[in-house]
């Protein structure tokens, strides 16, 4: 057996009520003078309330808003300022992007990080990996880190008061892991690819049965099952599985509509969802099974209960012009594309065919729930 570096997990989860209060202890073992990061306004009085909290315990903070989504100018600029200020910590508050940066930040300056997802978006909080975006959104590359964050704080109270379109967003990316797990990887002889591939499948069936729950009624049971999947589940997927697992096409359709404009900025879940139902229109025509027909259908449905994007015409491009689309096509495509993972060859040309089969899609009213 070849050797295999797994970067699986935080070193240390706290996770429920009033979880970030309850790690004030865990945070002045780890930190005397963080680097508190984050980027939207909506956040900024949480983020603020964090520097008063770790003041009270003695441990001066030093607070800064990015302005871009994770990018080298931000990266740049964070580094120099945690340097220049001799910290020895980053706390990264916030969505996905923030959680990439200060993972980012804190692996080139060696120091601590301590992630707090403000929403449950995406597992970015969790895991050793980091995208890298141009100012203006438009993915890069993503960055293997050396470790996992050393405490990931998943406040439930907190999270709570994210806005449901970032919950729908989450469980669109994290329902992925399956689709694209079991297409990449469920031939495999590893037996930790083996477990997180069947990993992934319970977690794309909690979210079917709770996903509307949780979407309508944050207080729900439901609620913290579907949450805690998005944010913290599907990380332990990718970690144990290693790249195969967390990558076919979904998300590298992804990287490729973000090269694009948009009159309203999709969510990274948003573009992931729409790329999935891509992806499972290739699979159907590579394959004599009607398997990847009904995963779609049922993905539809699924997508339309939570006002996901189901077509082009929903995911608010800009320019909806072929040689837009095609240019996202090429970008997905690319030779470095993990597109390329896929049991069968594709092309931009394949892709683009693709992408114009769902054009326009009726939304639909009911959840189907299958073991597809």
């Amino acid at each position: 057996m070849s050797i295999n570096n797994h970067s699986i997990s935080p070193a240390k989860v706290v996770r429920g009520e009033g979880a970030w209060i309850k790690s004030l202890d865990l945070i002045t073992k780890l930190s005397k003078k963080p680097l508190i990061i984050g980027r939207s306004n909506s956040t900024k009085k949480i983020r603020t309330s964090f520097k008063n909290d770790l003041l009270l315990k003695g441990i001066q903070s030093i607070s800064l808003d990015l302005d871009h989504d994770c990018c080298e100018i931000d990266i740049q600029n964070a580094y120099l300022i945690s340097k220049n200020n001799n910290c020895d910590g980053i706390i990264a508050a916030g969505g996905g992007k923030v959680l990439d940066a200060g993972k980012l930040i804190a692996d080139l300056l060696g120091i601590n990080c301590i992630t707090v997802p403000l929403s449950a978006s995406t597992c970015a909080g969790w895991t050793a990996l980091s995208n890298i975006y141009t100012p203006d959104g438009k993915f890069v590359k993503d960055v293997t880190l050396k470790r996992c964050p050393n405490l990931l704080i998943f406040d439930h109270t907190i999270v709570r008061t994210a806005p449901p379109r970032t919950l729908a967003s989450g469980m669109a990316d994290a329902v992925a892991k399956w689709y694209e797990s079991y297409l990449t990887s469920s031939t495999s002889q590893d037996g930790f690819v083996q477990q997180a591939v069947q990993m992934a499948r319970v977690l794309r069936d909690q979210l079917f049965l709770n996903g509307y729950k949780a979407f309508s009624d944050p207080l729900s049971n439901s609620w913290e099952t579907v949450a805690e999947g998005c944010a913290l589940t599907a990380g332990i997927i990718g970690g144990l599985g290693g790249a195969r697992c967390r990558t076919a096409a979904a998300h590298p359709i992804h990287n490729g509509l973000t090269q694009l404009a948009y009159t309203n900025k999709p969510l990274h879940g948003e573009l992931v969802g729409f790329g999935l139902l891509v992806q499972l229109h290739l699979e159907e025509k590579n394959s004599n099974s009607q398997l990847p027909k009904q995963a779609k259908s049922q993905l539809i449905d699924f997508f339309s209960q939570l006002n996901l994007p189901i077509s082009i015409e929903s995911i608010c491009l800009r320019d909806k012009t072929s040689n837009q689309l095609y240019k996202a096509c090429e970008f997905a495509c690319n030779d470095d594309s993990d597109i390329h993972q896929l049991p069968f060859p594709v092309n931009e040309k394949d892709l683009f065919e693709a992408i114009q089969r769902l054009q326009s899609i009726s939304r639909r009213p009911k959840i189907k729930i299958n073991n597809t």
